[in-house]
């Protein structure tokens, strides 16, 4: 028996996810903490994702106030449980991707392990993504060893769905190897969208997309980009879905209304993931959802309606709250990194061949 640490902050930008977690022979979540984001430093992240002056130092001052944050949390986490830095075996920290090009032989997440592990006394895994990137791979995503391991059943054929600023998919098929991909945009465009229009950070429920009606036209448009023809391994992210590129597309088209804008961008999402789980697993009994998406109502109830005869729930209905996923994963990655555990899977990620992911920062 041993307690992990794991932190997440994804593409949304939102705050960090901290799970505490036991590891066994299976893995329980002990407790929570969530953070938000500081306005100043997810302004800073979002531009860094971006070419820009002084990328260098600005990088390395984010990338310290992004752990200064972690280790305030996890401080607040630790004293909570009652335990101390020698009651956890290991921090796994995702950091914060600011670049992600695979294509270009790179993968950037930033999160200074060194000093989180300086300030909190507890040994640290960080950097999982460029060691599949190094053999070949994608490096993303790297969830589906762990869907595997949570919700993998020798009798159905399962897909779970992450759907934060982007989303993934993990299929998860009885005598198969997992296998898994990104889709596309799951929050990010819809996210960005009804901030510049309502100055709203997401749109609660699909309540303003519900409000608006599907424009075919657009759609058609936006689904002309070759990432959603193209088959997996593939991984994306702001590089090129972000608000920019959905401007660019609506600045050859006929002006919309604004609610219209974003229930076209909902259908995107919806679509994007159900062709893509179609085209890659014909037969799916269960698709569980995790991430922000399993909250917006109008989402599930658009994923449903395009997979009529699968049971579409969040991961919740199988036992794990679907907002700490993510964060769960990545204590396990830094278990199995411990172990000696290789956690990529070239099915997923197009990787010469199984890797132990992680490095180490040592108490």
């Amino acid at each position: 028996m041993a307690r992990y640490l794991g932190v997440m902050s994804g593409t949304s930008l939102d705050g960090l996810d901290i799970a505490l977690v036991e590891q066994t022979d299976r893995i329980t979540l002990l407790d929570t903490h969530y953070i938000p984001m500081p306005g100043s430093l997810r302004s800073e992240l979002l531009a860094l994702c971006a070419p820009g002056p002084d990328e260098l130092a600005r990088a390395a001052l984010a990338e310290n106030g992004w752990v200064e944050l972690a280790a305030t949390g996890i401080n607040a986490l630790l004293v909570r449980n009652n335990l101390g830095a020698r009651d956890i075996r290991a921090i796994g920290s995702h950091g914060q991707t600011v670049r992600h090009e695979p294509a270009r032989g790179f993968t950037i997440q930033i999160g200074n392990p060194a000093l989180l592990a300086e300030l909190t006394g507890i040994t640290v895994v960080g950097d999982f993504r460029r060691r599949d990137v190094a053999a070949g791979g994608q490096g993303a995503p790297l969830v589906p060893a762990f869907h595997e391991f949570l919700f993998g059943d020798a009798n159905s054929h399962r897909a779970v769905l992450n759907v934060g600023g982007f989303s993934n998919l993990s299929l998860i098929e009885p005598g198969k190897p997992v296998h898994g991909f990104d889709c596309g945009p799951g929050n990010v465009l819809l996210d960005a969208w009804i901030h510049l229009q309502r100055g709203d950070t997401f749109d609660r429920n699909g309540d303003w997309a519900a409000s608006g009606t599907l424009q075919q036209r657009l759609l058609d448009t936006l689904f002309g980009d070759t990432f959603f023809s193209a088959r997996g391994p593939k991984s994306t992210g702001r590089e090129l879905f972000n608000l920019g590129w959905l401007q660019s597309h609506l600045a050859r088209l006929p002006r919309f209304k604004h609610e219209d804008v974003q229930a076209t961008l909902l259908e995107l999402t919806a679509r994007s993931i159900i062709d893509a789980l179609r085209a890659a697993q014909t037969r799916t009994n269960d698709l569980l959802v995790c991430g922000g998406g399993a909250h917006n109502r109008q989402l599930m109830l658009r994923l449903a309606a395009l997979l009529p005869g699968t049971r579409v729930c969040s991961t919740a209905d199988f036992g794990v709250d679907p907002d700490w996923v993510e964060a769960m994963a990545f204590a396990w990655l830094a278990h199995c990194c411990l172990e000696g555990i290789p956690t990529n899977r070239p099915s997923v990620t197009g990787a010469r061949g199984l890797r132990i992911l992680g490095a180490i920062y040592p108490a």
